[in-house]
């Protein structure tokens, strides 16, 4: 049953798939932790052992050949299913689930209503991990991951769940100063460095003749921004998730009364062509109804 199998080394396996992905020697070595040469005699070692080549060395490098390409296909749904099955394996009937999310989405919409998941669903605990980056959910022990951006990003299975329109944002008190998308070349903008929004985008997607604010701070949190923003220091450009909450307590105004779409919102992210587990499944279907009560409200914000 295992003769063919067995008359080849996994690491050769291993190699070849990690090569044909990557799509060079050193790509491969920098992911399997071994140096380019010994890659080069996994692979080299591999066509000896099946009786043929995998790869054509070109000057610019290995291109799979007709037999390389069919064999990678295989070896990474193969590598998949056993990635999964080793995860299983070392926490066998595990109940932790690891959600990664950005700060600012953690703290204003998923902690606050981590408690009606748990009343769901009780047996599984949720371990968020917070932080700006973009996690590799194939390499890593995070399940899920919840992103804000136009839902391409490389390796995942992204499915939307709540779109964003992006708006000006000032204190209360500053809102009478701005009348016309004009005025906002008096104001001083607070702008988000980590954030897919920049105001010449914004003028365009509204379809209004741009205009450049005065440059003010520029932070790395959106959550600072916005505080730095109600404090009166200057406007920003917002969307609702992050703006409701100030905006129904008076803290925050939205005076030109303009939601621009950018494409962007917030999307739930498993890793591409992989089955998720019950346990992400059932996540997933309780971020879909939470998600909508959420668009419900910012349906009842101005200008969202």
């Amino acid at each position: 049953m295992n003769k063919s199998l067995n008359s080849v080394h996994l690491n050769g396996l291993r190699a070849v798939e990690a090569v044909a992905r990557t799509g060079s020697l050193q790509g491969a070595a920098d992911e399997l932790g071994v140096t380019a040469s010994a890659v080069g005699q996994q692979v080299n070692r591999l066509e000896k052992q099946i009786g043929t080549a995998l790869f054509l060395r070109t000057a610019r490098g290995l291109l799979p050949t007709e037999t390389g390409a069919a064999l990678f296909a295989r070896l990474s749904t193969a590598f998949r299913e056993l990635d999964a099955a080793v995860a299983q394996a070392r926490s066998p009937g595990s109940d932790t689930l690891v959600v990664s999310v950005a700060p600012a989405f953690a703290s204003k919409w998923l902690v606050p209503r981590l408690r009606y998941h748990f009343d769901r669903h009780p047996q599984v605990l949720v371990r968020i991990d917070a932080s700006g980056g973009l996690v590799d959910l194939r390499g890593s022990d995070v399940d899920v991951a919840i992103r804000m951006g136009t839902g391409h990003w490389p390796g995942v299975d992204a499915e939307l769940l709540l779109p964003q329109r992006v708006f000006v944002a000032a204190a209360e008190a500053k809102a009478g100063r701005i009348a016309t998308p004009a005025d906002v070349a008096h104001e001083t903008s607070i702008d988000d460095d980590s954030a897919l929004i920049d105001w010449e985008r914004w003028f365009e997607a509204a379809g209004i003749p741009p205009v450049r604010p005065k440059q003010g701070a520029r932070l790395n949190d959106p959550l600072l921004c916005l505080e730095t923003v109600i404090a009166g220091q200057g406007i920003m450009l917002a969307w609702p998730l992050i703006a409701a909450e100030a905006l129904l307590d008076g803290r925050l105004s939205e005076p030109l009364g303009i939601a621009a779409d950018l494409g962007l919102g917030y999307y739930v992210c498993t890793p591409a062509g992989r089955r998720p587990s019950r346990k992400v499944r059932d996540f997933v279907a309780w971020l879909r109804e939470a998600m909508a009560e959420t668009a419900r409200l910012h349906a009842t914000l101005p200008a969202t």
